[in-house]
């Protein structure tokens, strides 16, 4: 038997993912969900488990943290993820699988399948490198996951954020905006530093589009749009703005 542990922090995906495995010809024990790095902690260090299915951006961090901090590398992974192909690439041949979100039953077997011939040991080498495509390569573009499905805002096109009660509402430079279900410091991390800045608790700008910095404490981009900068982020903004 093989025992399952679900690291994602969306409930509807994990209680999806759950009855496929059922329905499957396989012999696979459900130890219980998880939805942040710190319960994923937890819970593979008490249970042992000997596959993890993991989302890559987790309630409070990604899954690299979970994979730094547990105590041995000795479980099976499969990803469960929204990234593109090309994000990934390192993994199919080798010793680590992903399925796309939405998950696709026919590929959920074939990588649970696969598992059989290959050895945790073996991941190392391969979560290396897709952990420094992910977290330190150079990406062009932000998944959203909307109530409808998946939308990609390529940073190019992202003039600015705005975060109100635990929503984060993306608004773009043709004109369109999209609401996501997280707060605007969980996508702060996925956004590039060269081009993002922080200037509220409640927004992120894009500088490409910063056309007038008002002293008074407002930025007005290129749109038309007006966006407070608060007092603590002013040095930060101002520095940058003239850098």
């Amino acid at each position: 038997m093989i025992k399952a542990l679900i690291v994602e922090d969306e409930l509807y995906i994990r209680k999806g993912l759950i009855a496929m495995i059922q329905t499957l010809d396989q012999d696979i024990q459900i130890l219980g969900e998880c939805e942040s790095v710190k319960d994923a902690i937890t819970v593979t260090n008490a249970c042992k488990p000997d596959l993890i299915f993991l989302d890559i951006n987790l309630k409070d961090g990604i899954a690299f943290d979970f994979l730094d901090a547990v105590k041995q590398l000795s479980f099976h992974i499969i990803f469960i993820t929204a990234y593109d192909q090309y994000a990934l690439q390192a993994l199919k041949n080798g010793a680590v699988d992903y399925i796309l979100k939405p998950v696709d039953i026919e590929e959920l077997e074939l990588a649970i399948n696969k598992i059989d011939s290959q050895q945790p040991e073996q991941q190392q080498e391969q979560l290396s490198i897709v952990k420094n495509q992910i977290v330190h390569g150079k990406k062009d573009r932000i998944v959203l996951r909307l109530q409808e499905g998946y939308q990609v805002i390529n940073f190019e096109n992202l003039m600015y954020c705005q975060s109100d009660k635990g929503y984060t509402t993306f608004f773009t430079a043709d004109k369109k905006s999209y609401m996501a279900s997280k707060p605007i410091k969980e996508f702060e991390k996925q956004l590039p530093e060269d081009l993002f800045i922080r200037t509220h608790q409640s927004y992120m700008v894009n500088l490409t589009y910063v056309d007038k910095y008002d002293k008074a404490g407002y930025i007005f981009l290129k749109s038309g749009a007006k966006v407070p900068v608060s007092t603590r982020k002013k040095d930060e903004f101002v520095s940058r703005l003239l850098g």
